[in-house]
């Protein structure tokens, strides 16, 4: 059908607005102000995730509205249209957290249909909270067209008794209230301070990290996701995004001609390096599988053990993505890795040109502390390592950036959900040398992998965080830190070895042999699972029932089939 069409620039959409037979469509679309010469003009979808339940998100409205004055300017009719964002901060320690993976799913989805629907020619897909970059991804990797992703920007650090803060501050406050550490109206004037505009979570959280390793990617341009979402250059990064995408229908440079497996590789090499959140590995993960690419997780283990540690950034360092922009942005990074011969610079971007080209016009603020150079690293290695072993067969994901310790063997505590885990935290009844085990919040087991940062930081809070362990079939936040392992498959709903986990069994955790272990008899173990049986499911009806049934385990990404 493509070869028959006159209309070079409008590859999808010169079936909805050209001839005869059309006149009911631009009907429809001149009845809300389109005029006859947008009918002949590539036909652009702004995909905008803003929505007014928290900060990450809050400024896509503005941003969008810069994107399409540059889309106007390079020749082309913008459309924008809407789709929903769970806040991970806003729902944390709830049952509404369960929501927050499976709208990465409802993300990718309606950009799809919508993308698909009206027959947009390319797209512009505007990120700002975890689960809408990479669902904004996936949806662009499905459909292969002229496209880019934006992502609206970190937040700036709050202020708290002179000291920069953010959100990370102010759930570890909770268990440092709940110790005694700190009253009641010190975590009011915390929390009232913590978040002081519009923005993701300031840190190498989940928003960021995933940002970062989506330059790297290709599928944003470099140091366009570092700008900060209040700066006034955002509105020249949005404008200028409206002009590229253009230039991608132009040339007809797809979504997919940038994904590669090399690229990914780049993307994997970015969150090692930066100390990068765990979540980063189902959502790579979940694109590669949406673009037809080979990843999996012994990648991430393989790049993390040649890759050195370079930037500072909390959780577990010093900075936050606003003085990562004011160093040199997410392209110093790159340009540090590049000279390392750590990534692949032939990589294309959605700019035209390649990762390694980008990245040669980046400049580095003399003095900055932010990013290391390779010779002084923070570690030798990355900041992720996969875990594997009788307690996760089918791999863990473990978070090694910032922290220093090479076995850790405890004694297992075990919950069937968070809220009990959390309550025993707050009871004090955590003590130096548990693990703290809470199962049945995996994909299945949720539904939805909910993330554990109120239980972690509560546990920080108090000051145990090297001394007690946690390890859970769900995820943790990009803001948690200690020892903590996340995403183990199989889960307990599956029957995986976590389900059979008693009180006193013991754990170890062996970070340079990348092994798990129940410290349990096989035969013991064997026994167990013989007499192991399913819970209820906690939902029977609607999305969460039907996420329960479609989706995979957490080792292939928690992607539905």
């Amino acid at each position: 059908m493509k070869s028959k069409n006159p209309y070079p620039f409008k590859p999808y959409s010169y079936v909805v607005s050209e001839g005869v037979n059309r006149a009911p469509a631009r009907a429809m679309l001149k009845g809300i102000g389109y005029t006859e010469e947008d009918m002949h003009k590539p036909f652009i979808g702004v995909a905008n995730t803003w929505i007014e339940t928290m900060p990450c998100n809050f400024n896509l409205r503005e941003l969008a509205a810069k994107v399409k004055e540059g889309i106007r300017a390079a020749g082309g009719t913008p459309f924008e249209f809407n789709t929903i964002a769970i806040s991970d901060g806003t729902t944390m320690g709830t049952e509404g957290m369960k929501t927050s993976l499976i709208s990465r799913e409802v993300i990718a989805d309606s950009i799809e249909l919508a993308v698909r629907g009206y027959s947009f020619d390319g797209v512009v897909a505007l990120s700002g909270c975890d689960k809408t970059i990479p669902g904004t991804v996936m949806a662009l990797a499905r459909l292969n067209r002229p496209s880019l992703m934006i992502y609206g920007g970190s937040i700036l650090p709050g202020k708290f008794k002179g000291r920069d803060v953010t959100i990370q501050d102010v759930f570890e406050g909770v268990g440092a209230v709940n110790a005694g550490k700190m009253s009641e109206a010190d975590l009011l004037e915390l929390e009232a301070g913590a978040c002081p505009g519009a923005g993701a979570c300031g840190g190498q959280f989940t928003a960021n990290t995933m940002a970062m390793a989506f330059e790297f990617l290709g599928i944003s341009p470099l140091n366009s996701n570092s700008v900060p979402a209040v700066d006034p250059q955002k509105e020249l990064v949005g404008y200028q995004a409206g002009q590229l995408v253009m230039e991608l229908v132009r040339k007809n440079i797809t979504s997919k001609q940038i994904m590669t497996r090399e690229s990914f590789l780049n993307a994997v090499t970015a969150v090692v390096a930066s100390g990068g959140s765990t979540n980063a590995v189902l959502h790579l993960l979940a694109c590669a599988h949406e673009a037809g690419v080979k990843l999996d997780l012994e990648d991430f283990n393989r790049i993390s053990a040649k890759t050195p540690f370079i930037a500072d950034l909390k959780p577990g360092g010093q900075f936050v993505a606003a003085d990562l922009y004011k160093a040199g942005g997410i392209g110093l990074v790159a340009k540090r890795l590049l000279e390392g011969k750590k990534i692949n610079g032939h990589c294309l971007t959605v700019t035209g040109r390649t990762l390694g080209e980008e990245a040669a016009r980046v400049n580095e603020t003399p003095g900055q502390q932010v990013v290391r150079p390779l010779n002084n690293p923070l570690k030798e290695t990355g900041g992720l390592v996969i875990l594997k072993g009788n307690l996760a067969p089918e791999g863990g994901v473990l978070k090694v950036a910032g922290q220093s310790y090479k076995t850790f063997t405890g004694t297992a505590k075990v919950f069937n959900r968070e809220e009990d885990a959390f309550d025993a935290v707050k009871k004090q009844k955590i003590k130096a040398g548990d693990v703290v085990v809470i199962r049945y919040e995996g994909p299945k087991g949720g539904p939805g992998m909910r993330e554990m940062l109120a239980v972690t930081a509560a546990i920080v809070g108090e000051g145990l965080g090297a001394s007690v362990a946690l390890m859970t079939d769900g995820r943790f936040s990009g803001a948690t830190h200690g020892v903590v392992i996340g995403h183990i498959a199989p889960e307990a709903y599956v029957g995986g070895p976590i389900a059979i986990v008693q009180n006193g069994d013991g754990i170890t955790i062996d970070v340079a042999k990348r092994t798990l272990t129940l410290n349990v008899p096989s035969a013991e173990i064997k026994k167990r699972l013989k007499k192991w049986k399913a819970p209820k499911p906690h939902y029977t009806s609607g999305v969460m029932a039907k996420y329960a049934r479609a989706v995979s385990s957490a080792s292939l990404g928690a992607v539905t089939n």
